[in-house]
């Protein structure tokens, strides 16, 4: 089914063109990803498939029995209502009925309770309400009747997805989800589970994402708004990183091509000035078209970061002993660690685990409750927070800029001007001129990372410094980090992104624990999926041993329904079931000493992927094993 049609769509702010004569279609099934540069339009041309806005010229088309959701980075709600009627807003009999529901929980309130169960019967609404409930527990949504303006901002987010994921599953069957940076201020659980129910649900999807590990698990095609055009690659990430190299070496060769042209009928044009009007009129013409192609310019500019690093001494930080709590609740207790020269440390957990309150211990911006923070003499911290720019009054880019310095040492040894060094950050001289309150998101984040580094930091500290940034920057300051002679402390949920920078991660598991763990985002998430599934079998073993079952029993439970009817095993199957049993828990043994050896925290970086290919290994060949024992046991 044909869900949209667009032709020759045009959108400018001011002078500049978003994009210009854009036309493409979207199909039933479609799952795109929409990328570019931050201020190229992406959100905006959202929000005209939307309604929300109206282009310049062309047209678009929706079919009528196409619902279109949208999920805004910016979400708007009605700050004084609750929660919960912020995400019902609805009207929909189940909704109503889900709504009732779930107040009369959230309340306690007995005869509500009993007045709803029997309404969600009537309407035999248990399914949709199910389903409801997964997404409020999988998003962390809670305390449903407090008002949204209550609220952080993760939070806000989280509530707004929560809404549009549930207002899709009662709306018509044919939908178009469009969805602007989603993963913004989700944990990796919560953006696991969206990438796992995007992939269950029957909608048609236009992505906006800086997540790259998302993109891949959800989108098939990718496009690209660039100088004006939009451009299609089919696909992974990957891929359109290799098709779009080509098409720019294509582009570059037509260009080099129209340049030799266009010599040769210059010098053509020039011959007898004075008969001019006697040549081929055709010629002529051509001759104009082959001059506009030959002085094209493939414009692929890039953030530049040059910036200097001041001298980072011996000594950097030093943390002894050092113990913070909220009330009840412990943030550190008693951490022991010495940063190093260079060293690079990912920082994961849960949201309200104590992460940025780390962080700002460290840096002495807090106090701890005891123990020793120990900072070099010649460290210079560098903060990229999640709090953004600080503004006290609104004021032009450069000026702003200004405010910290007129000028900014190179890492060369040389200076540049406070405007030369907004364009090494992409803002043109048309764009410093620009007030803060009229950049995108993005733009203020690049912006929030120009005022960071100015200081020449020596330990960088990032706290989600990947949301808001457009894919191109981000590919950047990955490369910048990866040659960054300094210390650099991150806290992200952006996979990919620490995967490529971290040599080892500082895992907030709560309660004031925190683990070491020697490896990257993926190696622990292989680690803890391993440990989940090693603790959850030997529980019901150990369950199994206490009422006098065997591990076959155990086992058989697990894999399949026992089948009726019994053969009789041939001699050579006696002997393979009886090396079954010595096998799998000889196999059980080698998995459980494996699992712990990488828990570790002691092992190096080869070490670690030999044991993680391993246990991938141990796991296929125990479900194989299993999957026989089980078939000659019957």
């Amino acid at each position: 089914m044909h869900y949209v049609s667009v032709e020759g769509l045009t959108k400018s702010y001011g002078i500049n063109p978003l994009f210009k004569n854009i036309s493409f279609h979207i199909n039933e099934g479609d799952k795109i990803a929409l990328i570019a540069r931050n201020g190229i339009g992406k959100s905006t041309l959202l929000k005209i498939l939307s309604g929300k806005e109206t282009p310049d010229s062309g047209k678009y088309w929706i079919h009528k029995d196409v619902t279109v959701a949208l999920f805004e980075q910016d979400p708007l709600f009605q700050e004084e209502k609750s929660v919960l009627e912020n995400i019902f807003e609805l009207n929909h009999p189940i909704i109503n009925a889900i709504k009732k529901y779930e107040v009369a929980i959230e309340e306690e309130d007995a005869d509500g309770i009993t007045e709803g169960i029997e309404a969600m019967d009537n309407l035999s609404a248990w399914d949709f309400e199910s389903k409801v409930k997964q997404i409020l527990d999988k998003l962390n949504v809670h305390h449903l009747t407090n008002p949204v303006k209550e609220l952080s901002g993760g939070q806000r987010k989280r509530v707004a997805l929560a809404k549009t994921l549930i207002n899709i599953g009662f709306a018509h069957q044919h939908t178009l989800l469009m969805m602007d940076e989603p993963t913004n201020h989700l944990d990796v659980e919560m953006i696991e589970w969206l990438e796992h129910y995007l992939n269950q649900e029957k909608v048609t999807l236009l992505l906006v994402s800086h997540d790259r590990y998302f993109l891949d698990a959800v989108c098939d095609e990718i496009w690209e708004l660039e100088r004006e055009k939009l451009y299609t690659y089919q696909g992974d990430y990957e891929q359109y990183m290799e098709q779009k190299a080509a098409r720019l070496d294509n582009e570059q060769a037509s260009i080099d091509k129209a340049k030799n042209t266009y010599r040769k009928e210059l010098e053509w044009m020039r011959k007898q000035p004075k008969a001019r009007t006697t040549k081929s009129k055709s010629r002529q013409d051509n001759f104009y078209e082959v001059e506009s192609r030959a002085k094209q310019k493939i414009e692929d500019t890039q953030l530049q970061l040059e910036v200097k690093m001041s001298r980072l001494g011996g000594k950097v930080v030093e943390l002894k002993k050092v113990y913070k709590s909220y009330g009840e609740l412990p943030i550190l207790k008693g951490f022991d660690y010495s940063f190093s020269k260079g060293e690079r440390v990912g920082i994961i957990g849960k949201n309200g685990v104590g992460k940025s309150t780390f962080l700002n211990i460290l840096q002495q911006i807090e106090t701890a409750d005891s123990g020793k923070i120990n900072i070099g003499d010649t460290v210079i911290f560098g903060n990229f927070s999640q709090q953004g720019l600080v503004i006290k009054d609104d004021m032009r880019v450069i000026e702003y800029v200004k405010t910290f310095a007129e000028n900014f040492p190179l890492a060369n040894g040389g200076s540049i001007s406070a405007a030369q060094f907004l364009e090494l950050f992409l803002f043109t001289p048309d764009k410093q001129y620009t007030y803060l309150s009229a950049l995108s998101g993005g733009e203020k984040k690049r912006l929030q990372l120009l005022i960071v580094l100015f200081r020449n930091p020596n330990f960088l500290i990032l706290d989600e410094p990947t949301n808001d940034l457009d894919l191109p920057t981000l590919a950047v300051l990955e490369s910048f980090l990866s040659d960054y002679p300094g210390c650099v402390l991150i806290v992200s949920h952006d996979r990919y992104f620490m995967d490529r920078l971290v040599d080892h991660l500082f895992v907030f598991e709560g309660n004031g624990e925190i683990r070491d763990f020697p490896g990257n985002y993926s190696q622990y998430r292989i680690w803890q999926k391993e440990n989940e599934k090693s603790a959850n079998k030997w529980d019901a073993l150990e369950a199994g041993k206490r009422k006098g079952e065997t591990t076959e029993n155990i086992v058989q439970q697990k894999v399949a329904k026992p089948i009726p009817q019994r053969k009789v095993l041939s001699y050579k199957e006696k002997k393979e079931f009886e090396q079954l049993e010595k096998d799998i828990p000889a196999l059980e043994h080698e998995k459980q000493s494996l699992t712990e050896e990488l828990s570790s925290g002691t092992l190096p970086f080869e070490a670690i992927q030999k044991i993680s290919d391993r246990l991938i290994q141990l796991n296929h060949t125990l479900e194989e094993k299993e999957m026989r024992w089980l078939e000659l046991s019957e």
